[in-house]
């Protein structure tokens, strides 16, 4: 479905990815963190959709997924993220680009619409960029599970309908958490959660300067990362800002309901994409 785009970073290696025909609209995905957190575990259910209608680029972030691991602390690092964003714009094909962020990655798109001339549009899943209190359900999701069944614990603070986990999903999220000393990496990365989770924030001045159509996706039922502490207060301060609050879901609106995530991907970039010519 995507070919490899490998590339350097600050001297790291980032498992890039691309696909679909040049031409068409870029646009950036980026993944959000989390035990198992890569390109295809966020995306994989809505990725024929998006490879129909853009020519996609994303990548692991380094830490995660197949990129490798960040050769010095702060392991978890949110300006570093920025400019590894910043590093596959640079390869993305000239003019406008749209922006699509899930939960970290939320708070990375924000930092590029405020300061990227290039980006056109972008929708956000989960999306932070605030600050609020570190609670037990997002605490959980940066403690690192010492086994299949820790990791099936975790996922019931990101799905709301834990039902729908599939033992494929959690044996490739586990591939990932089980390589080598993997662990003792994820759990160094994530050993202040609240001063961590305080790096993230946008500032008012950030926001304000954000004109172009920005829509904010979340799950009512987010307990990880609460709608009325995130994209709601984030809505508020966005001009022109749309938001969007889809009834039984957590944190992870692509993987839970991708159908909504399309018609609302259609909506975000309707005025960039002919949806229905490039489907005939």
């Amino acid at each position: 479905m995507l070919d490899d785009l490998p590339f350097e970073f600050e001297g790291h290696a980032v498992a890039g990815y691309t696909g679909a025909e040049a031409g068409r609209l870029p646009l950036l995905l980026m993944h959000g963190l989390g035990p198992g957190a890569s390109i295809a575990s966020a995306f994989g259910s809505v990725m024929p959709f998006l490879t129909e209608h853009f020519h996609v680029f994303a990548m692991d972030w380094i830490g995660f997924g197949r990129s490798a691991r960040k050769q010095s602390a702060p392991y978890f690092d949110f300006e570093f993220w920025v400019r590894q964003a910043r590093a596959l714009i640079e390869r993305m094909p000239a003019g406008r680009i749209g922006v699509f962020g899930h939960s970290m990655s939320g708070a990375v798109a924000l930092r590029l619409a405020a300061s990227e001339p290039r980006v056109a549009a972008v929708i956000t899943t989960g999306s932070v960029g605030t600050r609020f209190p570190v609670n037990a359900h997002l605490q959980r999701l940066w403690t690192y599970p010492r086994s299949l069944d820790d990791l099936r614990i975790s996922m019931k603070s990101l799905i709301h309908d834990t039902s729908a986990i599939t033992d494929d999903q959690l044996a490739k999220r586990w591939a990932v958490l089980s390589n080598g000393d993997y662990g003792d990496y994820f759990t160094q990365m994530f050993d202040r959660p609240q001063p961590l989770a305080d790096t993230w924030e946008i500032s008012d001045e950030d926001l304000a300067r954000i004109r172009v159509p920005y829509t904010l996706v979340h799950g009512r039922n987010d307990l990880a990362c609460p709608a009325e502490e995130t994209s709601i207060r984030l809505a508020e301060r966005i001009p022109h800002a749309d938001l969007a609050l889809i009834a039984q879901c957590g944190h992870a609106p692509s993987v839970e309901h991708p159908q909504k995530i399309c018609a609302l991907v259609r909506s975000a970039f309707s005025t960039l994409v002919q949806f229905d010519r490039a489907t005939a």
